[in-house]
Formats: C-alpha cells, structure tokens, sequence
C-alpha cells in the first residue's frame, strides 16, 4: 500500500488488532473507555473521512469484481452494532453491501451443520458483507448457555470434551478457505463496559422512545456478564489470526468506536487495492465514436462535452493514463 493514508491507519488501529497467537484477558488488555487521546469534536471531521474512503474503495472493489470482504461485528447487548453499521456505512452505495443478522437459529438450519447459515450469507466477489452477530456465537452463545449445543442435534462424540478447541479450528480453517480465495475477512469486537452496558439499558427503559429497544432477556444475559467476559478472551486468543484478524474497539463512546471501526474497514480495502479495470483498444474506438455521437446531440450554446468543460483537469488526467470503466456506478 503505497497510499500515505493507508500507512496513518495502520498506526492508528495497531493498538486494537489482537496479534495472533497472545493470550487475551479482556478486562486487563483493552479498556473500553480508550480513546486515543482524541476530543468528539475532531472525531466528526475524522468520521467524515473515513466515510469517504470507504465509498471510493468500496466502487474500486466493485468495479474490479475479484474480491469480496466479509466484516464480522460481535458485541455484547447495547454493544452499538447497529450503530456503527449505520454511520459508517452511510457513504457507500447500497448495491454493494449486504447486512446479515443472526438470531436464534430455525428449525432448518439447525438441521444443517453450525457454519451452514453463516455460509449462506457470505459476499459475492465485488460485495462487502456484513454479519451483525456471526459465526463467532457458536463459541460464545452457545458454549455460556449449554442447552443451545443440545440444541444443535449433534452426536454425542461432537459435543464431548473440546468441542470448543475444535470448533476454534474449524472456524480458523474455513476463514483461511475464504481468504485463500480472494475473500477478505476482518472482525471486530466493540468492547464495552458493564456500567456502561448499564446506562444504556436505562436510557432504553427511561425514554418512551427507546422502549422497543429493551428486552428482559438482555438483563438476563448481563448476569452471565463474567462467563461471557471468558468466553470473548477465549475466542479472542483462539481466533485472532494472520488471515482473518480480531480488532477489539473500545465502544465506550459511541463516536470513536465508528471511528475505529470504519479505519479497520478502510485499512482491509486499501490492503486490497482494487483496481478499475482497464478497458482494451477496440472499447475505447467504441467509446469515442459514442462520445462523437453525443457531442453532436449538444443544443445551441451548449458545450459539445459538458463535463470536459466543468472539470478540464479530470479529463486531462484521464487522457493520460488507461481508460477505464467501472462495472456499476452511484
């Protein structure tokens, strides 16, 4: 990445990316109040532009049609996924990017194997997919409430002792599968306090407007607090690898975690570089003699080429590296 502004980023989410093969204690390693030092104010303008650099790589991708990026999102209850998913990617065009969330599985799918449901859900090349919840739950809902893996029809030799060691191999084997053949994986997990999980909670009970916001289950799910607590630095320790790494944001204040996670994101796309394709010596005969057409077309005191005429350093730019052509535009 030869982009200056894919080397800030990089410094700027190495604190959170989980190096591969530590030993994550969640409470000790990461603070969820962590915000770099940074004030809200200058955080807009920061938002503002990794927005931006998500909508011109996320066109890049499109238009290259050879990668895909899978974006897993794993939080606790009032974690600020939805959030996150809103804000940061409210400057890309919809056509490319899918948001999958999983909830209790079906009768279907639980007559499938655990990875089927997620499998279904995975990017086209030229997509970014979202999984708000994913895969990750089958080593964090299911190992803290026992009665899911029952749940999961298995035999009894595959719900015996290391189940999950198991499990954290197979989902590191099919990640590598994914990114072995040009899909991108990376995973965040918004990592957020107990007493600020709490505040939340009684916003969402306090305003009339937030009450559809409030389960009694998700109070239930807070007294498992510490058994969810092990079951996040297991996973994190497990599963955070070269391939498909963990980047734990501090989701504290709502503002910086979008921030984090849109540079986590932004960073995955300039990795990859995407391309416009070029287009060959016969298309740009064709696509001159359209130009010529249209030229043509132009009423009484219009320019024949009214986009050369508005931006005449853009097209003279254009002229003098290969032409390309995007395969869908915003």
């Amino acid at each position: 990445m030869a982009d200056e502004r894919a080397e800030r980023i990089g410094e700027f989410i190495k604190p959170l990316r989980v190096r591969p093969g530590s030993k994550v204690n969640l409470g000790r390693d990461f603070d969820p109040r962590f915000k770099a030092g940074m004030k809200k104010r200058d955080g807009v303008e920061l938002l503002e532009t990794g927005v931006s650099l998500l909508a011109e790589y996320q066109e890049r991708l499109a238009a290259q049609d050879t990668y895909g990026v899978l974006l897993c999102l794993q939080a606790l209850d009032a974690g600020g996924k939805d959030g996150t998913i809103r804000h940061v990617m409210s400057g890309v065009n919809p056509q490319g990017v899918r948001v999958s969330s999983f909830k209790v599985p079906s009768s279907e799918e639980l007559d499938h194997d655990y990875l089927w449901r997620y499998a279904r859900r995975l990017p086209a090349r030229g997509e970014i997919a979202i999984f708000n919840r994913s895969h990750y739950e089958e080593v964090l809902v299911v190992r803290v409430h026992a009665e899911n893996l029952v749940r999961q029809k298995l035999p009894d030799d595959a719900r015996g002792p290391g189940v999950w060691d198991r499990r954290y191999r197979e989902i590191n084997d099919w990640e590598r599968y994914l990114t072995d053949n040009g899909f991108k994986v990376v995973k965040i997990f918004l990592n957020l306090s107990k007493e600020e999980q709490r505040t939340r909670f009684m916003k969402r009970i306090d305003l009339p407007e937030k009450n559809w916001k409030f389960s009694a289950a998700d109070v239930r799910e807070r007294r498992r607090w510490d058994d969810y607590q092990r079951a996040f630095s297991e996973m994190l320790s497990a599963t955070s690898t070269k391939w498909a790494p963990w980047y734990v944001v501090p989701a504290d204040r709502k503002w910086f975690a979008r921030i984090c996670a849109g540079a986590v994101l932004a960073h995955t796309l300039m990795d990859i570089d995407p391309q416009y394709p070029e287009v060959g010596e016969q298309a740009r005969k064709d696509l001159l003699v359209t130009k010529r057409e249209l030229e043509q077309e132009a009423p009484a005191g219009a320019p024949a080429d009214p986009y050369a005429a508005r931006h005449p350093g853009a097209v003279r730019a254009a002229d003098r590296r290969p032409a390309t052509r995007p395969t869908w535009r915003s």
